[in-house]
């Protein structure tokens, strides 16, 4: 079993958080990668850099100096400190773009209805690569970094590349995919943290996004998490990260996807 976990950008912005998570996955038997977001970092970068954030529909617009920025975020700092602390920790991780071995290609999405400027959205993963260091007893850490095979770089949401890694991984051995963040999973109430879905269909979810119990992050996260079932993905929660060695194990409060 492949175990893919996507790690929420809030835990990547609490440094306590994140070395408990990171303890935690370092501990996780068998073949793992984790597939990381990019937390504020960038946002803050960019205000220093005088460079201004553009948001449309909750998505940020990545022009060709937030690009650099995201890059230097997400593929440089963030990216490379997961992995000093995971070998810090006996777990010996390395560090991909999806440029790196030609790990993740996209295609840069259409300007049209919305331009979202250099976002890409994933093409093919290398598996044969991912497998090998798998074997070679590597933990991949991957930024949302990808590459569209012509020299360009391209932004890319991290739950959508770790749910096309998953499905590509699943062609090959069973995988599981584990969307980790601060929640105990998908929320009733959003006044209430206690009360979750433990699991949900995609018809549910459909019903109730019209009625607006649904919405903002949760959206993409879920749109990803059906895909990744839709493909073959054996098993796909939702969770709080500070739960991974029992998400993975099947004994955590969580939000389990069914078709």
């Amino acid at each position: 079993m492949i175990t893919v976990i996507k790690l929420g950008g809030n835990i990547i912005d609490d440094e306590i958080q994140l070395n408990e998570f990171l303890l935690q996955l370092s501990h996780l038997s068998g073949k793992k990668i984790l597939v990381h977001g990019g937390g504020k970092l960038a946002t803050a970068l960019s205000s220093k850099l005088g460079i201004v954030a553009e948001m449309l529909n909750g998505r940020r617009v990545t022009d060709a100096e937030t690009l650099k920025v995201i890059t230097m975020v997400y593929a440089g700092w963030i990216n490379k400190s997961v992995v000093a602390k995971l070998q810090a920790l006996n777990c010996n991780a390395i560090g991909l773009s999806g440029a790196d071995g030609n790990s993740v290609k996209s295609e840069k999405r259409s300007p049209l209805p919305i331009d979202y400027g250099f976002v890409g959205d994933p093409l093919e993963v290398n598996v044969e690569l991912l497998l090998n260091l798998m074997h070679a007893g590597f933990a991949p850490v991957v930024a949302p970094v990808t590459h569209d095979g012509k020299g360009q770089l391209l932004n890319t949401n991290a739950d959508t590349m770790a749910s096309v890694i998953a499905s590509a991984l699943c062609k090959k051995e069973d995988v599981q995919l584990l969307y980790c963040f601060e929640k105990n999973g998908v929320l009733k109430n959003v006044a209430d943290e206690k009360n979750i879905f433990p699991e949900l269909t995609n018809e549910q979810t459909e019903e109730l996004k019209l009625i607006g119990k649904i919405h903002s992050g949760m959206l993409p996260k879920l749109k990803a998490g059906f895909s990744a079932k839709t493909n073959g993905v054996h098993r796909v929660v939702i969770g709080n990260a500070m739960q991974l060695e029992n998400l993975a194990s099947k004994n955590s409060e969580c939000t389990l996807l069914h078709l």
